[in-house]
């Protein structure tokens, strides 16, 4: 319950004083004071070292352990570690493999664990393509609820979201790019390019490929888990509905039956359309570099998951045979 509206303002008051005399330093004594007066929900308690990710190591020589952040004039708000997207019965827990340029974690669920390493990775465009995250989501709860989906010689690996920040700050435009400015699917070192012709490509709002290849924390997070882990076949999820794109440049072989294979079951187009955009420094080109069937697989819109369609994709991708 919030206190009551006097009470608010006889505080504010003194703490307005407190400002004029502290100057900048009083910034934090309010932040502080504005957030203790908030309705606290459970998505923004504080969570406790128990509900952690099992990889997760408290110092104790800090009281909250928290990320190093650098302000950057993108950032909307500076967040500490949060909660999972959703309660999974059994105490099942993601693995944070790193954290975005604003301290947000980046998360993998993992299936299984046969020998046969597959993918999916959702939100690279963040909030523009929210409806990624949500299918990825939708997925990591239908596979807990039916774990016998997955075949015992496959672990799969799900990365629900990569740009946390850009879906932190706008579902729209402006949630495409991280907390840098920088287009996540365009800083992958293959074929890399800090800018591109904008003819045929998204041109809705300032882009780059980053400062140099593998530039930013999210990307180099990915790759990093990559380059530990013998994938042998990725879905990189992005919205909307210009079909399935093989990795590769050119496409790869067996990338491209992938793609085929993965249109057959979903009804997206292949090939996909040709809108004359060259595409650079993207997740499916540097997947394939990597030995790894991949694709970047479009949803047909920017507010639907196509849940039952990605439930034919999944399989596709867990019986996935070169």
């Amino acid at each position: 319950m919030s206190a009551p509206r006097h009470k608010k303002e006889t505080i504010w008051t003194t703490l307005a004083w407190v400002l004029n005399i502290a100057g900048l330093g009083g910034i934090a004594i309010v932040a502080v004071a504005y957030l203790a007066l908030q309705p606290v929900s459970a998505a923004s308690q504080p969570i406790s070292t128990a509900a952690l990710p099992a990889t997760y190591t408290p110092d104790p020589n800090s009281l909250l352990d928290l990320p190093t952040v650098t302000p950057n004039p993108r950032s909307t708000l500076i967040v500490v570690q949060t909660p999972t997207p959703f309660v999974l019965a059994g105490g099942t827990r993601p693995l944070v493999i790193g954290y975005s340029v604003s301290g947000r974690p980046i998360e993998v669920y993992t299936f299984g664990n046969g020998e046969k390493q597959r993918m999916i990775v959702a939100g690279i465009h963040g909030g523009y393509e929210w409806n990624t995250i949500a299918l990825a989501d939708e997925l990591i709860i239908h596979i807990y609820e039916n774990p016998n989906i997955i075949p015992s010689d496959v672990t799969l690996y799900i990365l629900r979201n990569l740009n946390p920040d850009g879906d932190a700050r706008d579902h729209g435009y402006d949630g495409r790019v991280n907390d840098h400015g920088v287009d996540l699917n365009r800083n992958f070192p293959t074929n890399w390019s800090a800018e591109w012709d904008r003819d045929g490509c998204w041109d809705y709002g300032p882009t780059t490929g980053g400062t140099g290849p593998g530039s930013e924390p999210e990307t180099r997070t990915l790759m990093g888990f990559l380059q530990t882990h013998k994938i042998e076949a990725l879905i990189s999820y992005h919205s909307a509905a210009l079909g399935v794109f093989p990795g590769g440049e050119p496409w790869e072989k067996s990338s491209i039956q992938f793609a085929k294979e993965l249109a057959d079951a979903t009804d997206y187009s292949f090939p996909p359309l040709d809108t004359g955009c060259t595409f650079t420094g993207t997740l499916a080109d540097y997947a394939v570099e990597l030995g790894a069937t991949s694709v970047d697989m479009e949803l047909s819109t920017h507010t639907n998951t196509d849940f039952k369609k990605n439930l034919k994709a999944l399989d596709v991708l867990l019986n996935w045979k070169k």
